[in-house]
């Protein structure tokens, strides 16, 4: 049954008033047809493809209500060809606009939908909606604003409450809401239903309302609850955004931040909020744990008081961090150019990773056609649409903005080896000797093959460094402050980050790497050197070395940056031109620590082949020095134990200096 009626509704927000209400079960319609051809509300993109195969047709394969619905699918890279628009019939832009349907998604498949922002199609997008895997990912204007999940392979109910007055939308799956945010365009006109790359799923029982809303007197309303970060053991900074969604200035305000059994709270005084304007209020240094918990942030104490909503006090997040693999970073490449007017979205996209992953992600830009581009590297990832963007090397191109769900799927695989970054440098001649120390967990063999980049950031530039920019004017929604510049962006106000300098000693890798076979729990060393030209600032590069597997995905990394590398210190190995280098002088090839990762102990086993002194330190991430032993004389084989008892889950460095040369490797603590 399809009906619009105007009707009189309640609504959570203050305010009611006439509304009109389209639903539609899709039970209208003659089965396997095409809805286009048989509706006034739906169309197709381009407002051609009715009856084709642009549209869409009523399929009784599933159905949430009756026997009917409407079924998507894609195996296209690009996604398509379906395309299906429902027209809201005017552009809404105050109020409260609410819409719901029912999705069924196939386990291990996608699907895919967004808000039109006005009333020109592909003319802004006021919000984007990815589900893949069972993850339910909520984007608007080139940001992600919420991240959840979804059931796979039932049928859901996800309805999308949007105040387009106070800006502030909220998201519920079956009722259970999932957190608010403040939207970035606050304007609907149509609905999108497009199937990306993988997509297969159903809809049903789609239905759509508008009410009017009216601003209280004085009303401090919680928006964006951002834990910061969404890694286990991370450290991170969650933020809520406070909208004043009454007609009385804000001047004071109170939030309280719970989670994981404890409270923070901030205080926040001296400011002026004029009405509908917002304040983000920072929590510093709270860290995310294993498991899924509540959030859960309380404005109070308005201006000394209380104000005169409280529904809309409270914003809160279920909170289920994702825990990490032990040793992994992934590597995100993006394919870009100048020349590329979409290419600021990846620029956005990739600095968002960097900030919010930080030593999880290692980030490159691949430059095309601009004087950027390093042909081997441009020419090995051979992206065939820009911006573009591969995680690991994992699967086929994607949008940049797309690159959460495979992160974080590759951010929960176990890597074949851990890897360490060391360096020598001499800034006097550029001379920079670059070390790879892989500590494999388990058994491999040589088909596995090193690979070292260097990154840059801050580059700028002259003629061909102006940015090619799509969202000049706003047109396109905001894009990361893009959209307050002009097309071309002028080289004098362009600065690059992540941009791929060399890739060495080739895209594929050192083919002479590793031995044959690679027994679980060794270590190799590889080599290489690279000539730093005058041209690059040696204090922004970055250092990524990778371990490429057979089937040419990369199965790890490692990065630093110089100065982190030299201070980790150069470890002697196989170099990238085939010729085997002296070990280090009193350490055996052999050295081993075991196991790796540890529980309890961990034991350092080694061959002196001089009476030696020795030193062993085992220090964190942030550098802080937890455990030192000093042994003089040694000589021998000898083996240290050490107890790990205390050591909280993560990744430490294990340091071992002998008569003041020093090799470094990486300790899991599990």
């Amino acid at each position: 049954m399809k009906k619009i009626t105007l009707v009189v509704l309640a609504v959570s927000f203050l305010g009611t008033a006439s509304a009109q209400i389209f639903t539609d079960d899709f039970e209208s319609y003659a089965l396997g047809s095409y809805i286009g051809p048989q509706s006034t509300e739906w169309r197709t993109w381009s407002a051609t493809g009715e009856g084709t195969a642009e549209d869409v047709q009523t399929t009784n394969n599933q159905a949430s209500s009756g026997t009917q619905s409407i079924y998507f699918s894609s195996t296209s890279a690009n996604g398509g060809p379906q395309d299906v628009v429902l027209d809201f019939g005017v552009m809404y832009s105050s109020g409260v606009f609410s819409y719901s349907s029912d999705f069924y998604v196939n386990a291990g498949k996608t699907a895919y939908f967004n808000f039109q922002g006005n009333n020109t199609i592909g003319g802004l997008y006021a919000l984007d909606v990815y589900m893949d895997g069972g993850s339910l990912n909520f984007q608007s204007g080139g940001a992600n604003v919420l991240t959840t999940t979804y059931p796979e392979a039932t049928w859901f109910t996800l309805a999308v409450e949007c105040n387009l007055t106070t800006g502030i939308w909220n998201v519920k799956i079956n009722g259970v809401s999932e957190g608010n945010w403040l939207n970035a365009v606050n304007t609907v006109r149509y609905l999108d239903l497009y199937p990306i790359l993988n997509s297969q799923f159903w809809v049903d029982d789609v239905s759509f309302d508008h009410s009017t809303y009216t601003l209280s007197s004085l009303n401090a309303a919680a928006a964006t609850l951002n834990m910061g970060g969404g890694i286990a053991g991370q450290l991170a900074n969650p933020s809520l955004v406070m909208v004043n969604a009454g007609t009385t200035a804000i001047t004071s305000f109170d939030v309280n931040l719970t989670y994981n059994g404890s409270t923070l709270t901030e205080n926040v005084t001296g400011v002026n909020i004029a009405s509908l304007g917002n304040s983000t209020v920072n929590f510093l240094n709270l860290t995310l744990v294993a498991g899924s918990n509540v959030a859960v942030a309380t404005i109070s104490n308005v201006n000394g008081g209380t104000d005169d909503v409280a529904s809309d006090d409270v914003s809160q997040l279920t909170v289920n961090p994702i825990v990490p693999a032990a040793g992994k970073v992934v590597v995100g490449e993006e394919g870009t150019g100048t020349w590329c007017q979409w290419c600021p979205r990846g620029a956005v996209f990739m600095d968002r990773f960097a900030n919010d992953y930080g030593s999880f992600w290692a980030g490159v830009a691949v430059h095309n056609g601009d004087p950027m581009v390093v042909d081997p590297y441009d020419t090995g990832m051979n992206f065939s649409g820009y911006p573009g963007a591969k995680v690991d090397r994992v699967g086929a191109a994607i949008d940049p903005s797309a690159m959460q769900t495979p992160f974080l799927t590759r951010l929960q695989t176990a890597p074949t080896a851990f890897i360490q970054v060391g360096a020598l440098f001499d800034a006097n001649t550029g001379e920079l000797k670059i070390s790879g120390d892989f500590d494999f967990q388990v058994a491999a063999t040589n088909g596995y093959k090193a690979v070292f980049v260097l990154t840059e950031d801050g580059v700028t530039g002259g003629t061909g460094y102006a940015q090619s920019n799509a969202y000049a004017g706003g047109g396109q929604g905001p894009m990361g402050g893009y959209e307050l510049l002009p097309s071309p962006v002028p080289a004098s106000q362009m600065v690059y980050d992540h941009v791929a300098r060399t890739i060495e000693p080739s895209f594929g890798g050192f083919t002479g790497s590793f031995p044959a076979t690679i027994p679980a729990m060794s270590t190799h060393a590889v080599n290489h050197t690279i000539m730093i030209p005058s041209t690059w600032n040696a204090d922004s590069l970055h250092i990524i070395v990778m371990l490429v597997a057979p089937n040419g995905q990369i199965d790890n990394a490692g990065q630093a940056s110089i100065a982190t590398a030299v201070s980790n210190g150069y470890v002697v190995g196989t170099s990238t031109s085939g010729l085997s280098l002296t070990e280090i002088n009193h350490i055996d090839a052999t050295f081993k620590m075991y196991p790796n990762p540890a529980t309890t102990h961990v034991a350092l086993t080694f061959n002196l082949k001089n009476e030696s002194d020795v030193a062993i330190r085992i220090i964190d991430m942030a550098g802080k020095v937890l455990a030192s032993r000093a042994y003089d004389s040694m000589n021998g084989s000898s083996s240290i134990n050490y107890n790990t008892s205390d050591l909280k889950p993560g990744i430490y460095m294990v340091e071992v200096t002998i008569n003041g040369e020093r090799l470094t490797r990486q300790l899991a603590i599990k």
